[in-house]
């Protein structure tokens, strides 16, 4: 490996006595750390699922909620990730906090949130994401961004005053540990 890549991982080493008995106190004190550092995006965390054929797939979400009842994050219902929880709602979720020396790995089960806990996040995005929402069909494939862009433009003509719906087909999972 090219030595500019080398890290030095000769932090404070982790002791089982120094940590919280709660993960999830935990894991408040280790995600609030992780913002005071200015970790980018230190609520991006990899979620695995697992194909019908059991073969495993990961890709990077972003964590919108957390509580004692779990990771909350949102997708479009007709994704990958979501056809794959459909059928083994068993994933998993690392948060790799790099430079602090840290990964969190969380297993759990997910399942949908409520619609009006979704339309309570879906309200508080802004007006283009909430019209991202409507124009994205994740996991498919389209032949040109011109496609993208033309169905945003039809979307913002649709949606062009006043509240923009909650789509029936977005919403949120929690992974509860």
């Amino acid at each position: 490996m090219p030595e500019e890549i080398k890290q030095d991982f000769s932090r404070e080493p982790l002791e089982r006595r120094n940590l919280h008995a709660d993960p999830l106190v935990q894991f408040e004190t280790w995600f609030g750390e992780a913002c005071d550092e200015g970790i980018p995006a230190p609520n991006a965390m990899t979620l695995a699922t697992v194909c019908s054929d059991a073969s495993p797939t990961a890709r990077t979400v972003l964590l919108k909620i957390y509580d004692r009842n779990g990771f909350v994050f949102f997708t479009n219902y007709g994704s990958r990730k979501a056809s794959q929880i459909k059928d083994n709602p068993e994933v998993a979720l690392l948060f790799p906090w790099f430079s602090m020396g840290r990964q969190v790995s969380v297993t759990g089960s997910a399942s949908r949130i409520s619609s009006s806990a979704s339309l309570k996040y879906f309200l508080s995005r802004s007006r283009g994401s909430q019209l991202g929402a409507w124009t994205s069909e994740q996991s498919s494939v389209i032949s040109s961004r011109d496609i993208l862009e033309t169905t945003l433009a039809q979307m913002k003509r649709k949606f062009t005053e006043g509240e923009i719906p909650l789509p029936s087909f977005w919403g949120g999972y929690r992974v509860q540990p």
